[in-house]
């Protein structure tokens, strides 16, 4: 395809998704069923106009679909709950770390002992698919920072965490592959790739919060409105975090979520220290407030103002990518093989994982069960598995691992993106409970 006709494929399909947004509200599925389903039809499997080789462009794939995920990340964040309370984080930490854990376990265990795979390889494709992805999975995340529902807010927690949990598996991986240095007996994976990569990336990203926090109010007071200000400082902490983090080898989408996390919390606790009252803070996050003149002004909080302009990338981000995965499906990608250890993700180990990750939690059933379900896979693992391949992974075993990864995609956005709408309204549809689940593990 020429680059004129890039611009009007996107274009037209801006212009739908802009255009029907109430409409697509109203559907059994999710938009990125839509841009799935041009990328298959424009791509390889049926029109065969243009083919996009996640091989050859892995340098660029690894690049757009770190942005993406990185400005999901900030996004997902910025909407947990104030204050951090441990009862309340208790159930999606144990979901991004043992949850996570296991579900690398048993997807490497499969694909050792069924597919015949090299363990380094099981352990990469574990760790490349094990992750819940932050930017498909909107639909059942939180969405908006006053949001206090109980499931979305586990289930936008817990992808935020696992995307930085998930590397030392690839790393693990790729050292069993012989292409990164794991030490003596693992004495370097642990220290350097799980403790600090880990808490140093906790770490940077809670500094880097609260510096920018406090050197906003300070040097911006209670002004009202800064608009695309707001939205620079925004990209500014995740570029600047990141970029931290990565060059003193800790996990840099760990130090974005957190450092979302950090500046939101830090903006509130400013915000009540002056005086404002809890009801204007929870106001304004709910998009809600409403002040009239001699009315006292809530304040201003950069971090919820620059939240709709991510917003706005996430979906210009997910369409496009989604497009580009449409584009790299082809007709031999499709086997017993992958579909089936799609069906082993979905039906066996995600559910296990949620389950025994939980034990010992106040969570109810039915968060449990619709968890246990909507273990979304998506953009995160394209930015994995590009990772490996941009570190020396072989073409062969490359080409195998990408197969499987992107059925597992593919039908992730489809079973999904087609049952999340209908379960939600099924089992999620009596707010009086939800919330009284929320004050229950809240006191948890």
């Amino acid at each position: 395809m020429t680059n004129a006709l890039w611009f009007v494929l996107v274009g037209v399909l801006m212009l739908t998704r802009g255009l029907s947004a109430t409409a697509i509200k109203r559907l059994p599925f999710t938009s990125a069923i839509i841009y799935l389903a041009v990328g298959i039809i424009l791509g390889p499997m049926v029109l065969g106009i243009f083919y996009f080789d996640p091989i050859e462009q892995s340098a660029l794939l690894e690049l757009l679909t770190e942005i993406a995920v990185l400005i999901s990340l900030f996004s997902a964040g910025v909407k947990m709950p104030v204050p951090v309370k441990w009862s309340t984080w208790r159930a999606p930490v144990r979901l991004a770390w043992v949850s996570m854990t296991i579900t690398v376990g048993l997807i490497a265990a499969c694909c050792y002992l069924f597919l015949g795979m090299p363990l380094g390889a099981g352990i990469l494709l574990g760790a490349v698919l094990a992750p819940t992805d932050p930017v498909l999975a909107t639909d059942v995340q939180t969405r908006h920072p006053g949001d206090n529902d109980r499931l979305r807010f586990t289930l936008t927690c817990e992808a935020g965490m696992n995307d930085g949990t998930a590397f030392p598996f690839v790393m693990l991986g790729l050292g069993l592959l012989g292409l990164h240095e794991l030490g003596e007996n693992g004495w370097r994976w642990l220290a350097v790739d799980v403790a600090w990569a880990t808490l140093g990336g906790i770490a940077i990203g809670v500094i880097g919060g609260i510096v920018i926090a406090h050197a906003g109010w300070k040097l911006r007071g209670m002004e009202q409105k800064h608009d695309v200000l707001d939205d620079l400082v925004g990209l500014g902490l995740i570029a600047v975090v990141y970029g931290v983090a990565v060059h003193f080898s800790a996990w840099g989408f760990l130090s974005v979520f957190f450092a979302g996390v950090a500046l939101r919390q830090a903006e509130l606790k400013l915000a009540g220290s002056a005086g404002v009252k809890r009801e204007q803070l929870e106001g304004e996050d709910a998009g809600t407030a409403s002040a009239g003149e001699g009315q006292p002004q809530p304040p201003h909080i950069v971090s919820v103002e620059a939240l709709v302009f991510k917003e706005h990338l996430e979906r210009l981000s997910e369409l496009m990518l989604v497009l580009l995965l449409g584009g790299m499906m082809v007709r031999q990608y499709w086997s017993w093989m992958t579909v089936g250890l799609a069906l082993f993700i979905f039906l066996v180990a995600r559910p296990l994982s949620v389950f025994v990750g939980l034990i010992g939690t106040n969570t109810s059933m039915r968060i449990r069960c619709i968890s246990a379900w909507f273990g979304v896979r998506g953009i995160g693992s394209i930015y994995y598995l590009s990772y490996a391949i941009q570190h020396g992974l072989p073409t062969e075993l490359a080409r195998e691992l990408i197969q499987i990864t992107l059925v597992v995609i593919t039908l992730s956005i489809l079973v999904h993106g087609t049952s999340v709408k209908p379960l939600l309204n099924r089992l999620w549809k009596r707010p009086g409970k939800a919330g009284k689940q929320v004050q229950r593990g809240a006191a948890n």
